[in-house]
């Protein structure tokens, strides 16, 4: 991967930075979006923020190499504060973390978000999390992809400003994805299925306790609620 050639995951991530955007990405690593989007012309201005010095540095090594100096910044800084007011950043990108850690990186940088009008973000697990911030803090889905790379899924949700209110199951499943169940949201459900059916047959053999009940029940219900999306699924496809 390099500035010419995204991997799949973040060439769904840039798909969704619109036109003329002042970007900020966050946990930007080697800066390859930013840099990438603004050699295109895509964006106006791009910030990639890092809080580890090596990373930041490498982002540096980036611009400098692609010649996007005043058109791209590399910032060492915790998270949402490598946005400063004056830069007019109205999208913020975040991708390759798990879903709770992205969620507490908003949480804890909210007012750096207020002229932000767009989040773009590619939780590696646990995309609820996300989805969870987002009805708590007044964003609402406006897209979500899902794609498999190397073996792995990747979701990509796409955020506006608004209220929305999501059931527990769009939460976990997502409104989108749930609705269109492309061939990654079945394979990663699917495989999701099969492991907890295979803790719950090894959970038959360990002697009874309060504790294993309450641990049964609860992986029963994870997986009774999988299997209720996924035939949903099946038989929208039906009609």
């Amino acid at each position: 991967m390099n500035v010419n050639k995204l991997s799949e995951r973040l060439q769904a991530v840039a798909s969704h930075i619109g036109n003329d955007a002042v970007l900020a990405d966050i946990g930007s690593d080697h800066a390859y979006l930013p840099a990438h989007l603004a050699i295109r012309g895509r964006i106006r201005r791009g910030i990639a923020g890092e809080v580890a010095k090596g990373p930041y540095e490498s982002a540096e090594a980036t611009i400098q190499e692609a010649g996007l100096q005043g058109k791209v910044e590399a910032r060492l800084a915790d998270g949402l504060e490598a946005i400063r007011k004056e830069d007019g950043v109205d999208t913020v990108s975040i991708a390759g973390m798990g879903g709770p850690l992205i969620a507490s990186i908003l949480e804890n940088g909210k007012n750096q978000l207020k002229g932000v009008s767009r989040l773009v973000l590619q939780p590696n697990i646990h995309a609820g999390a996300i989805r969870s911030w987002a009805v708590a803090n007044g964003w609402r889905l406006i897209e979500e992809d899902i794609l498999e790379e190397d073996g792995k899924i990747y979701e990509v949700l796409v955020l506006e400003r608004g209220e929305a209110v999501y059931n527990d199951s769009q939460i976990r499943f997502g409104p989108f994805l749930s609705e269109r169940q492309p061939p990654a949201f079945r394979k990663k459900w699917e495989r999701e299925a099969a492991s907890l059916q295979k803790i719950l047959n090894r959970m038959k053999e360990a002697s009874p306790s309060a504790e294993r009940d309450a641990k049964e029940a609860e992986m029963k219900r994870s997986l009774d609620q999988i299997l209720e999306v996924l035939a949903n699924g099946e038989e929208n496809d039906r009609q």
